[in-house]
This record gives structure tokens, C-alpha cells and sequence, in this order.
């Protein structure tokens, strides 16, 4: 597990935790796993949390042993990152490593550091939902998941946003040491063994352009704060003072997306708050949300997420 000065804890210590957990699962008569946490010189390093959150005993990179088997690369801020791709030998250590090397990953916004590397041209790749468009903008060569909880190109792997890390090492182990380990690690861990939907689940759904003109950007806001009643294109032109041809021309200009679909994720998000803070009926959700209809609801939430209004409750509800 490599990290660096300005690396975010969890991202080391989640995966860290779920290879050091397997080894309490796996039969005695199975290889375990030695989890070794390093970084470019070794020592201590500083987290990008706030509170001066420190991790000690790092093993140094020229000091690893020559057959390593798992690389995993963890996230950071954008200080750290810069400085572990642009003022250490990391990414020259990676590559001398990884023809002998069974596995590459990254967590989070490790995966900068491997595109750093060209790991990942020409695949497949996740990594935090906040940082895809920078992904994709400097590293065009890549195919960028934006909604991928990760993603696997062997011998290359890249995980989602922080907690996304531990699902990826969950299907490692699961790879690794058999559904059943990886089951019990899941259960001792109280995670999902494959977790429903994608990171649409975590991300605003809602980033109103800051592109949009003051009128336009007016119309959004209300959508989003009353996306209840009639919100077709011709009852929208008609509120911002347009034909119906040349609203839904400028509204898609100037937000790249249709008002069809902004109102439909502004509804979703309303739904979503309803569900984590209400125990209403999911009935009465849809009508409070702007839908017409509980199937729509339904409809909805499968489609931009991944999962239904029901399970979204289960995991992120009140109760």
C-alpha cells in the first residue's frame, strides 16, 4: 500500500484493513496475505485530514522486496498528488516494477498517479466522481468509468472516491481466497459483499452551470427548490419568457443538458432527501418529489442510479 505526505488516511487504511482481516478468515493451511504500507522515502507521513493525522513505519520503496505481488496506490489532495508524481521517483519505481507485478490499483485519485504512468491508456478507468472531468481532460487516452464503483483491466485496477478502495480489496480477496472469505470479511466488516449502483448514489446530482444566465440560472434554482408540477418544455418557455424551440436550444447550451432531464435529477434528488430524512410512504414520496407516479419513481432511480427507492432507503434512511 504506497502512500505520501497529503494522502487521505481511509484510503490506505480500508483496503489495509480488509487484506489484514482475510488473514483472520482464511484456513491456516492457505498463503495469508503481508500487508506492508510504503511510501517514496519511508517514515511518516501526514494525511490530507484535518487534526494532523500521521502514519509511521513506512517502509521506504528501494527497501520493498523484489517480488511484490500487490501494488495499490492510494489518494490525495492535490498538493500531495502533485508532489508524489512530480517530486519523487515513484512513478520510475512503478514501472521497474510492473512487469513482475501480478496486480497495479489505485484508490481514488491514485489513479492520477498511474495515468501518470500511462498505466492506463488505452483502458478502462475509474476514480473519484469529483475529479473524472480532470481525468478525462488530462489523460484523453484513458476510457473513464464516471460511475463505475471501480473498475477491472488486468493486471490494472482503479477504484471510485475513498470508501470505493474497500470494495475493490473485496474483490481481490474474493479472487484471491474464495466468495467464502470474502463473505466473512464483508460480514466482520458490515459491508456490502458487491454494493448496489454506482457513485451517481454519492454525487450532487444537481450542478447548476455556472455557465447559465441570470434568468436562466433563476429557472434552475426554482426547479430545484419546487420540482413539483408542470415542468414540461412548454410551461418552463413560457415562465422564462421564450418559444418552446429557442428555450430548450439556450437551456441546452447553456447547462449540456435538456430540461427533460434537469427537472427528472431534480426530482430524483428531492426523492433522495425524502428518503434519508422521512419515513413516508414511497408513494407519497413520489407525489412530494414531482412525479406522477410511483412507477416513475422507480423508473427514475434505476436509471440514474442503480438501484430502487426502496434499497437507497435501506442504506442511507434514518431508520
Amino acid at each position: 500500500m504506497i502512500g505520501y505526505d497529503g494522502v487521505q488516511a481511509l484510503d490506505v487504511v480500508g483496503p489495509m484493513e480488509v487484506f489484514a482481516m482475510a488473514n483472520l478468515h482464511m484456513s491456516q493451511h492457505m498463503p495469508h496475505y503481508e500487508v506492508v504500507l510504503a511510501s517514496p522515502a519511508g517514515g511518516s507521513m501526514s494525511c490530507s485530514s484535518a487534526g494532523g493525522i500521521r502514519l509511521g513505519d513506512a517502509v521506504a520503496l528501494d527497501d520493498l522486496p523484489d517480488e511484490v505481488d500487490t501494488i495499490i496506490v492510494a489518494g490525495g489532495n492535490e498538493e500531495g498528488l502533485r508532489g508524489v508524481i512530480f517530486e519523487t521517483d515513484l512513478i520510475k519505481w512503478l514501472k521497474s516494477r510492473a512487469a513482475a507485478t501480478r496486480r497495479l490499483a489505485s484508490v481514488c485519485t491514485g489513479a492520477f498517479v498511474l495515468a501518470a504512468g500511462a498505466f492506463l491508456d488505452g483502458k478502462r478507468a475509474t476514480t473519484h466522481w469529483n475529479s473524472i472531468a480532470l481525468l478525462k481532460e488530462l489523460r484523453p487516452q484513458i476510457e473513464v468509468e464516471p460511475d463505475a464503483i471501480f473498475v477491472a483491466e488486468p493486471p490494472v485496477f482503479t477504484s471510485a472516491g475513498i470508501t470505493a478502495g474497500i470494495d475493490l480489496c473485496l474483490a481481490l480477496v474474493e479472487a484471491d481466497c474464495g466468495a467464502q472469505t470474502a463473505l466473512s470479511v464483508a460480514r466482520q466488516m458490515v459491508l456490502f459483499m458487491r454494493r448496489p449502483g454506482g457513485q451517481s448514489q454519492f454525487s450532487p446530482g444537481l450542478a447548476i452551470q455556472v455557465k447559465a444566465t441570470p434568468r436562466l440560472r433563476k429557472l434552475l434554482n426554482e426547479i430545484v427548490e419546487d420540482p413539483t408540477g408542470d415542468l414540461s418544455g412548454r410551461a418552463l418557455a413560457a415562465r422564462s419568457g421564450m418559444s418552446e424551440r429557442t428555450f430548450s436550444r439556450s437551456f441546452h447550451k447553456e447547462t449540456g443538458t435538456t430540461p427533460a432531464q434537469f427537472v427528472e435529477a431534480a426530482r430524483v434528488e428531492r426523492a433522495k432527501t425524502l428518503l434519508e430524512t422521512s419515513d413516508w410512504p414511497l408513494a407519497r414520496i413520489a407525489a412530494h418529489s414531482g412525479f406522477g407516479s410511483l412507477h416513475a419513481l422507480h423508473r427514475a432511480f434505476q436509471k440514474r442510479l442503480g438501484i430502487t427507492p426502496g434499497s437507497y432507503r435501506d442504506r442511507f434512511g434514518i431508520g
